[in-house]
């Protein structure tokens, strides 16, 4: 809470470009890229069996890394308000309609948890749902799954990626069935995440949920990392320079 306030009353650099400071923690111009960016279909290669559709803000480069860098590693957490903004809009750019909708934040673990004085997703995926509710859209935030110990993922190679992931995420019973409930009345299950890379965890939640008899059939991110052969590309690039989306 210290944190939050602190960042909203204190002088700070932007968390973006690091120049003179804005509205929660970004100047108007990383606002501005941030909000004209064009979310698309990213693909990771090879891309892991059972990956829903997937939609990106942007690459995983410039005033957007910054930012989610911030958001989750240095405590900066009024990020979360515009960065939870634009996921709300790559879900509506994912969805064929408003009409009610449950998203699923990719748990963190316990130890990430601590170590990030919240579970940073989680944040997202309800700031998200607070602005599409704004905007008329039935959303609500399910968390049916809880995160197993396991390393950090940064460290981590592709197949070691794969391999935790696979093992990463165990079921909650009672949200698992009140989340099938919702999905069987009509509402359309989203995965929710920060960045994509391998695109494993996203594959590996889905998959859990998919054993729950919960199919998903898409996942939003914010950004998806930039990789040297064929790794996550946006499909079409956004208009915001400073975002560096790049075409794939």
């Amino acid at each position: 809470m210290w944190r939050d306030l602190a960042d909203l009353v204190l002088p700070a650099a932007c968390a973006g470009c690091g120049a003179s400071r804005g509205t929660a923690g970004l100047c108007a111009d990383c606002h501005e890229a941030l909000a004209s960016a064009v979310p698309s279909r990213v693909r990771p290669w090879p891309e892991p069996a059972g990956l829903p559709r997937c939609l990106a803000l942007a690459a995983y480069a410039g005033a957007l890394r910054a930012a989610i860098l911030a958001y989750k590693e240095r405590g900066r957490h009024a990020l979360g308000g515009p960065l939870g903004d634009r996921l709300a809009g790559v879900v509506r750019v994912g969805l064929p309609a408003p009409g009610p909708v449950v998203l699923v934040p990719v748990p963190a673990t316990a130890a990430a948890v601590r170590q990030r004085y919240g579970d940073h997703a989680a944040r997202l995926a309800r700031r998200a749902a607070a602005r599409l509710r704004a905007a008329g859209w039935p959303v609500s935030v399910a968390r049916p799954l809880r995160a197993q110990p396991r390393p950090d993922s940064a460290g981590l190679s592709r197949a070691d990626r794969v391999a935790h992931a696979a093992a990463g995420y165990a079921l909650v019973p009672a949200r698992v069935r009140r989340l099938r409930a919702a999905v069987e009345a009509g509402a359309r299950p989203v995965l929710v995440d920060d960045v994509i890379t391998t695109g494993a965890t996203l594959a590996a939640v889905a998959a859990r949920l998919r054993d729950a008899g919960v199919e998903v059939p898409l996942a939003v991110v914010l950004a998806a990392t930039q990789r040297d052969r064929g790794g996550p590309h946006p499909a079409r690039t956004g208009s915001a320079a400073n975002l560096s989306p790049n075409e794939g």
